[in-house]
């Protein structure tokens, strides 16, 4: 099989565990994981991406349990890094790890200020298509990020209102495809969202997701080429992705959906152009 130039960073799970609560997801799970599972998950997932992709690994750090999802480390374009500003202090601890791991390898590394909370890429996705950087606010980042990331990295952002708590960052109910197509689950936006969704992507480019499949995270998928890698998705949305050219890889990430995060939260892509 040839190998895509698609690069990603992950992080082990040396650490991770349900430690606090910032999300619904995580209600019920404090201190539930299964570590030995989740280690053997994020294998699978990791053995899965390296036959399809290069993956580089940062050190998992101890008090930091949500490293794992590299996602919200900041948002990648060429040789630049955003750094994200997490809403909650459980988090922040992060955000030196990631600057540092960026700056080790020649990166322009740039801090959000420290008002301007935003979440990388779990809320900032490129488009596959026109260009453009969907990014949300709602739960996590804010509207005010918008201005920044349009300035530093020269990219047309367009912004997103999320509406439904358990969908807190837009990784996780919208996921841009190959070929400009775009996977979401419309309930999860306001109706103003929703519209400009539409007007942006035209209708044949659209995979509304049926909130079965969303719920297990179905959109929160990582794209390389025509592989679309997700924890879970039901026979309507795997027959969806075929018909317009993808095969959908399953690969379970029950540990992580404890925590609010499954293949695409764990995952950074670094090949943005």
């Amino acid at each position: 099989m040839a190998r895509s130039a698609r690069v990603f960073l992950m992080c082990p799970p040396e650490y991770f565990n349900v430690a606090y609560i910032i999300n619904p997801w995580m209600h019920g799970n404090l201190r539930k994981i299964d570590n030995a599972v989740a280690k053997q998950q994020w294998r699978s997932l990791y053995d899965m991406l390296t036959d399809h992709a290069t993956v580089r690994l940062v050190l998992p750090q101890p008090g930091s349990p949500d490293m794992v999802f590299t996602a919200n480390a900041g948002l990648v374009k060429s040789k630049r890094f955003v750094v994200s500003r997490f809403r909650y202090p459980e988090r922040q601890a992060e955000e030196p790890y990631f600057a540092d791991w960026f700056m080790d390898r020649g990166y322009d590394v740039s801090l959000m200020p420290r008002d301007v909370p935003f979440e990388g890429a779990g809320d900032a996705l490129f488009d596959r298509g026109d260009g453009c950087v969907w990014m949300a606010h709602g739960h996590r980042s804010i509207p005010a990020a918008r201005e920044i990331l349009a300035e530093r990295l020269g990219l047309d952002v367009v912004v997103l209102k999320l509406v439904d708590q358990r969908f807190y960052h837009l990784d996780t109910c919208f996921c841009p495809l190959e070929g400009g197509y775009v996977m979401y689950y419309p309930a999860a936006f306001d109706d103003v969202s929703r519209e400009s969704i539409e007007r942006r992507v035209a209708a044949d480019r659209r995979i509304a997701v049926e909130e079965k499949d969303a719920l297990e995270f179905a959109c929160n998928a990582v794209n390389v080429d025509s592989t679309v890698v997700v924890n879970r998705a039901s026979t309507g949305f795997v027959k969806a992705l075929a018909r317009r050219g993808f095969e959908v890889v399953q690969t379970p990430l029950s540990e992580f959906m404890k925590a609010g995060g499954s293949a695409k939260c764990l995952t950074l892509r670094l090949d943005e152009p």
